[in-house]
């Protein structure tokens, strides 16, 4: 079965709507500040483990300003478990600073203002764009990178930028964001890497490239 890219594209994000309507960010935050803390905790890093470790954080620096002004060294301490603490605790503090001194203690909502933050990506500014703002995004992590060759949403490219390139030109724009969510919960429970994927019971099975 050959089909366009956004024919296909169009009936994935039909599929998965069903299959997983509740689809969410799996990080905890009540702040748009603390998602932006827990992204760059996310690096190389579970979702449950970064919600296991920001509230001990939080209970020691409960603000923009108490992180802005925190020793990098006490961040390192509390967030270590989640790897990479050194640079993570050093961006954070950073990163706070800059909201509080930059931006008057609030998180900015284009994808250049975004950027400029210290250790924030175009992943990340794209979760915020999303999440936060409910602006058009496409947030490619491994699972979304993954998931959209094997599909065949992208062929053979690994590039997270050149991905979210390519499925923002085949995404309708106010999809990308409940899409990228589902294609993290389709890939952990159905589309898996560490084993074979369960093609038996998957939704997009007849029109997967993989299979067809």
């Amino acid at each position: 079965m050959n089909m366009r890219k956004k024919e296909l594209a169009l009936l994935v994000i039909e599929r998965l709507e069903k299959e997983y309507p509740y689809s969410d960010c799996t990080l905890d935050y009540d702040d748009a500040w603390k998602l932006l803390v827990s992204v760059r905790l996310a690096a190389q890093c579970t979702d449950a483990r970064v919600n296991e470790i920001v509230p001990h954080l939080y209970e020691k620096f409960p603000t923009i300003d108490s992180l802005a002004n925190a020793d990098v060294n006490e961040v390192e301490a509390i967030v270590r478990p989640c790897g990479l603490g050194k640079s993570k605790a050093k961006d954070i503090v950073a990163c706070m600073k800059m909201l509080r001194d930059t931006y008057d203690s609030k998180v900015p909502d284009t994808m250049e203002e975004l950027l400029a933050l210290p250790g924030v990506g175009r992943k990340s500014a794209n979760l915020i764009l999303g999440d936060v703002f409910g602006k058009p995004a496409i947030v490619t992590d491994t699972h979304a990178i993954r998931l959209s060759n094997r599909i065949g949403l992208v062929d053979n490219e690994k590039d997270p930028t050149k991905v979210e390139m390519a499925l923002r030109k085949i995404v309708p724009p106010e999809s990308g964001n409940d899409l990228c969510h589902r294609l993290v919960d389709h890939g952990r429970a159905v589309c898996t890497a560490r084993t074979a994927p369960y093609c038996d019971r998957c939704c997009l099975e007849d029109i997967c490239k993989k299979r067809i």
